[in-house]
């Protein structure tokens, strides 16, 4: 039987890009399905939905995994049991891509339970799958019968010697200034996030609109698939969620004025606030029967939030004022301290508000590097930045597991953030590992992390570029009205109520890092435009109260931050240093208390000696140097006696290298014996180095002509 074809639609990205869809061919059981292939690259994502809502359920349960066979690569997975396990952190942070820009695209009132599996089947050597997963698990539900208000896309733009490319190869990107992925409709921008080195706010629009463009083309091709899929269409129905309008008539009357005069108070305190908007749905649950409260409870906790959302919005349109009493592009104050930890390599407080951050910066070796071993990606990371957030740090008590999916992705937005104003090759020796726990939070701990970070790594003596700062926007909009509020520094409450999230990094001289999650349609170019403004003038704010406790980093690094010492030898020696079974590394190693690590980088070996102690470094310098030193005929050499024969001795004049001082040559006198000499196993002595024999590479050594001639030291 001929192999079976399904349903086929491609995109051409231009340079020879295509990007083929095809379903109906492969698991045809999931409500959904489609294959996804770029060049080798190839990407299964799957979509099953529940039937039948949860009674009593008042969210959309979605879980997004993306997953990388190792097959795909033709590799093996690494650990014990040779399988693929829990999610990497590049598995997770590429869910978290897809899950941001598809789950604002389900209808309100869908609520089933959900689940998006995304794996790729097959990988090519150059081209990258995270940019492609979202197109394949859009056009998957796009086949199905699950209801849906897209067809969404995610592209890759970069900007390589000053042209943008779409998706470009992993190769390509080593290149790029800009590194963003964006998410969007037919209509509208829905996610970004990428990296950026210093670029103005101008060039990242324009790369924004770049992304659009081909968003449009996929979400077009997505559409004519699903016309091709009978299942596609019509969108299977749910039962429609409970409602009661005289309830919520009844509510809007009684709540709206009062959760509106609250917002008004302008309560600073974020639990204060959050206690008195409880009072007041306290109070209104103490007016009804028990019998109401039971029946009615949980609609009624409903309608509540979407009352205090809808008066708190209209507050903050109506006014131009914030919950907490400030300005549209106000930025609440900062405090900030370095050095705090004094064991630490490298120490910064950072508090905004009631957002605070204790970062702390550890100055580690090659030992440290963290080892990368993806199905797609491997290698050596020598950057790490962990963001840690405890359930206290809410004033909440929750059960600690694990990192979460949260932590990951804040920690990864932190550390683009700061790459591109670390120090590069031989001006950074050190594994660098940041680490920000999160001591406090409302709104923006992200950002408060890469403030910190900045500060840590100033502190430690790490010889960054320039300060980074960061700043998290959101915006409020009615799109009846047309009034807009854009908001500097939000609050936690202003990122639940409000319809963008906005997270903007940089230096006085441009963007490093962005991640932008929009929940309205319609956002204008213009209305963006000016976001990133007011986002440029909050970020050098922040940069100007940081600069106030520390504006560069330490000359010198702290007294009890281990000393790295790089030397470079050739490639020959490599084996000599180490010694046999590692014999001479280990050995140096222990009399000096230094750690030596070596590795081998084309033509040459690189030595990296750490300690804290100077003259430790400078003894293991010195028996390297000893080690790779060509013998010169004519030198004079302090050697040690390694062993006594009958015809002479044999001296180390340098680490591994020994020659022969016949008995002719220890002195002018005549010895009938090597020991008339005196001299004996372990005794330090100069010698000359009279011969080298260029085949053996046998050393011949003369004591005598360092020593006074004359008759009395003859003899017959």
């Amino acid at each position: 039987m001929s192999k079976q074809i399904g349903i086929q639609k491609s995109i051409d990205l231009g340079d020879g890009k295509i990007i083929t869809l095809e379903t109906g061919k492969l698991a045809k059981q999931a409500d959904g399905s489609v294959v996804l292939r770029m060049g080798d690259t190839m990407l299964l994502a799957t979509v099953v939905a529940k039937t039948e809502v949860k009674e009593g359920q008042s969210f959309l349960p979605l879980s997004v995994d993306y997953q990388e066979k190792y097959a795909a690569a033709g590799r093996f997975p690494g650990g014990f049991f040779k399988r693929e396990a829990r999610p990497s952190e590049h598995e997770i942070l590429i869910s978290r891509l897809v899950d941001r820009a598809l789950r604002p695209m389900f209808p309100d009132n869908y609520q089933a339970e959900t689940q998006i599996l995304i794996s790729l089947i097959s990988a090519g050597k150059d081209t990258l799958p995270d940019a492609l997963a979202g197109l394949a698990a859009s056009a998957a539900i796009c086949v199905s019968d699950i209801p849906f208000n897209g067809p969404i896309s995610e592209v890759r733009v970069a900007r390589i010697d000053d042209n943008f490319v779409v998706n470009p190869g992993m190769k390509e990107l080593a290149n790029a200034d800009i590194d963003i992925i964006v998410a969007g409709t037919m209509e509208n921008i829905v996610m970004v996030e990428g990296e950026l080195k210093e670029i103005s706010e101008k060039e990242l629009l324009d790369a924004i609109k770049k992304a659009h463009e081909v968003i449009k083309l996929q979400c077009r091709v997505q559409s004519e698939l699903a016309a091709e899929v009978a299942k596609s269409s019509p969108k299977r129905e749910y039962p429609p969620q409970e409602s009661d309008e005289e309830l919520l008539a009844n509510m809007q009357n009684a709540l709206y004025g009062k959760l509106y005069d609250i917002a008004s108070q302008c309560i600073n305190d974020k639990h204060l606030r959050r206690e008195t908007i409880d009072n007041v749905l306290t109070g209104y649950l103490e007016g009804l029967s028990e019998e109401e409260r039971e029946e009615k409870g949980d609609l009624i906790k409903k309608y509540f939030g979407d009352i205090q959302k809808k008066a708190i919005r209209n507050f903050v349109l109506d006014k131009q004022i914030r919950l907490d009493g400030r300005k549209p592009d106000e930025i609440r104050d900062i405090w900030t301290e370095v050095d705090y930890l004094p064991a630490a390599h490298g120490s910064a407080i950072f508090t905004r508000g009631e957002t605070q951050s204790l970062t702390t910066v550890t100055l580690g070796t090659k030992l440290d590097e963290q080892t990368i071993d993806g199905a797609v990606i491997e290698g050596k990371s020598k950057f790490l930045l962990h963001y840690n957030f405890p359930p206290f740090s809410t004033g909440e008590v929750k059960m600690m597991r694990f990192t979460s999916r949260r932590e990951i992705g804040h920690g990864n937005l932190a550390m683009r953030a700061l790459k591109p104003v670390l120090p590069n090759g031989n001006d950074n020796p050190y594994t660098i590992r940041v680490v920000s726990d999160i001591l406090e939070s409302n709104g923006s701990s992200s950002m408060a992390t890469v403030c910190a970070g900045t500060l840590a790594l100033m502190d430690a003596g790490v010889k960054i570029s320039k300060p980074v700062s960061g700043i998290a926007m959101g915006m409020i909009a009615d799109t009846e009205t047309g009034k807009y509020a854009i908001l500097s520094d939000i609050l936690g409450d202003e990122d639940h109520l409000g319809d963008m999230d906005f997270k903007v990094t940089g230096t006085v001289d441009g963007i490093t890092a962005c991640q932008m999650d929009i929940k309205i349609d319609g956002l204008r170019y213009e209305v963006l435009e000016e976001a990133l403004a007011q986002a440029r003038e909050g970020r050098l704010h922040i940069l100007r109260e940081m600069e106030k406790t520390m504006s560069t980093p330490r000359e010198e690094y702290k007294p009890h931050v281990p000393r790295i010492i790089k030397l470079t030898v050739p490639k020959e020696f490599i084996g000599a240093i180490i010694g046999p079974g590692g014999k001479v590394i280990q050995e140096l190693q222990k009399e000096s208390g230094a750690t030596i690590v070596i590795e081998e980088v084309g033509d040459y070996g690189v030595v990296d000696i750490v300690s804290e102690n100077k003259e430790s470094i400078d003894f293991v310098v010195q028996k390297i140097k000893g080690i790779i030193a060509v013998p010169e005929i004519g030198q004079v050499y302090e050697g040690k006696i390694k062993s006594i024969v009958p015809f002479g001795m044999f001296i180390e004049i340098l680490p591994g290298k020994e020659g022969l001082l016949h008995i002719s040559e220890i002195e002018w006198r005549r010895l009938d014996t090597v020991e008339d000499s005196g001299l004996k196993v372990g005794d330090i002595i100069e010698v000359k180095l009279l011969d080298l024999d260029k085949k053996t590479g046998k050393l011949k050594l003369s004591r005598k002509v360092l020593l006074p001639r004359d008759d009395k030291n003859r003899r017959g």
